[in-house]
């Protein structure tokens, strides 16, 4: 695998280059965004710009660039966003992953079917509702001892194709939000042997390219088009991400339309210009910068595994096959403290003011990137330690896992857009869901739109409810009733 990282002007920024030009010549303003630089903002919220930065949100101006119809400092900013990641085409995002997934299943996919793997995220609904896509699903393989999905097999990939040769693309999850790639490079091989695009949802793998002790990234292992949120941990703002397209399966020009279609006209140039500044940071510091965050989480996650109670998530705990694990991200079991994940998180912050990235019912979620600090991992260590010691709960009876098969009866664009109302979730077996239920971290639906609600289902959720977890999709957040299509 070529991890090689091209640095020809990799030196430049041209788009931040362009605003400080900008603001250099002191011009008139009179268009939006109305806060003028600032000057027009809050008194309250301009008092926390010490520097200059609120009079980088700009508008598409003379000189700045348009979003969607590139050909200034934007689109150089883009040119060399792709030669970095080894794509032949890359798209800035201010929408996050969700607009870039969504624009891949309306230019790749449309209204036919689409491999996609069971533990995709939430977000997908949005992109299979829009577009009408079809939904094959594919499911990953358990870590045992943690019951975590890992990857799914390429065999299981081909499967579905010979099953389903119409299918218009395949969709992998690389690497998921515990951190655990699979075998991406076989997954395309599947795809490219039936002549499909393998599509990727590399929220969690901005970083991956830039050291050698990381997974490889979705480009070096052969996939047509990945979407990354490079906010997560490439560095960049909030909400900004890059899509990336490689070779010929998967046609530019209706991607960028498709974008043009969902993402905000208005963009902001602060989060385009803090994506310019991210690559440009990746691109002569990334290895660097990556080395010492692998230092600072090998660090704590010695020091944790020496916590009587806990049990943190190791390569050697995968299922033999290609499965790797991102070593930055440190999966803690606590149900060796007869607590839950949900606990555990909330006693962090609350006693200890430490605040992790996620919890699941067995689960703590710490993630050491490329900003985190020794103290962040003192505090963490410390917390954890002294946790251990005071708080002892009695290990209750474990969750119920989300059923692992589904009975698709209609699309899910059909189902979001036909006649619904609300029954009894105990009432339900037998119904036409007509909304998705999702547990949420980590997002990943237990019911689709046009699934049928069987009984494994309902027992399903009826646990969630009383264990009172978060969820993201039910038109009732107390899941006392489930929206259903009225036949």
């Amino acid at each position: 695998m070529n991890r090689g990282i091209f640095l020809s002007s990799q030196d430049r920024a041209p788009l931040f280059e362009a605003l400080l030009r900008h603001i250099a010549g002191n011009p008139a303003q009179l268009h939006i965004p109305g806060h003028r630089q600032g000057r027009g903002l809050p008194e309250s919220f301009r008092r926390l710009d010490n520097g200059m930065l609120f009079s980088l949100d700009l508008t598409e101006l003379p000189g700045l660039d348009d979003l969607h119809n590139p050909v200034g400092p934007l689109a150089r900013a883009q040119e060399l966003a792709a030669t970095l990641y080894g794509a032949d085409r890359s798209f800035f995002l201010v929408n996050g992953t969700t607009v870039g997934i969504g624009a891949l299943l309306l230019a790749a996919v449309g209204q036919g079917e689409v491999i996609l793997p069971r533990n995709a995220h939430g977000s997908f609904l949005g992109g299979l509702v829009l577009s009408g896509a079809d939904p094959v699903f594919v499911y990953p393989e358990t870590i045992p001892g943690f019951g975590l999905d890992c990857g799914v097999p390429p065999a299981a990939i081909e499967q579905a194709l010979v099953k389903h040769p119409g299918a218009a693309a395949v969709f992998a999850l690389h690497p998921n939000y515990y951190g655990v790639t699979g075998d991406l490079a076989g997954q395309a091989r599947a795809a490219q042997g039936a002549d499909k695009p393998l599509l990727v949802d590399e929220a969690h793998g901005a970083h991956l390219r830039f050291h050698p002790g990381l997974p490889g990234d979705a480009m070096s292992e052969g996939a047509a088009a990945c979407v990354q949120s490079t906010h997560k941990l490439g560095g960049s703002l909030t909400q900004t991400s890059l899509l990336h397209l490689k070779g010929g399966l998967v046609d530019a020009g209706r991607v960028a339309a498709a974008l043009r279609l969902l993402e905000t006209t208005s963009p902001s140039y602060i989060l385009l210009a803090s994506l310019d500044l991210a690559r440009r940071q990746l691109a002569l510091q990334g290895r660097e910068l990556l080395e010492r965050t692998l230092e600072l989480a090998g660090r704590l996650r010695k020091r944790l595994a020496r916590i009587r109670g806990l049990r943190l998530l190791a390569p050697e705990d995968l299922p033999e096959g290609k499965y790797s694990l991102d070593p930055t991200k440190l999966v803690i079991s606590v149900r060796g403290l007869g607590l839950t994940g949900y606990q555990v998180r909330d006693l962090l912050a609350d006693r200890y003011r430490v605040y992790i990235e996620m919890a699941d019912a067995s689960h703590v979620v710490a993630f050491v990137t490329i900003g985190a600090a020794g103290r962040d991992c003192s505090m963490l260590g410390d917390a954890l330690a002294d946790l251990a010691v005071r708080e002892k709960g009695l290990p209750g009876a474990p969750l119920p896992e989300a059923p692992g098969t589904c009975k698709k009866l209609m699309k899910p664009r059909d189902a979001w857009f036909s006649r619904a109302g609300r029954v009894a979730l105990a009432e339900a077996a037998g119904r036409i869901c007509a909304e998705t239920v999702a547990v949420y971290p980590p997002g990943i639906p237990a019911v689709y739109p046009g699934e049928e609600i069987t009984p494994e289902i309902i027992n399903y959720l009826t646990t969630v409810r009383e264990l009172k977890l978060p969820c993201q999709g039910p038109s009732d957040p107390a899941l006392k009733t489930l929206k259903v299509v009225i036949e």
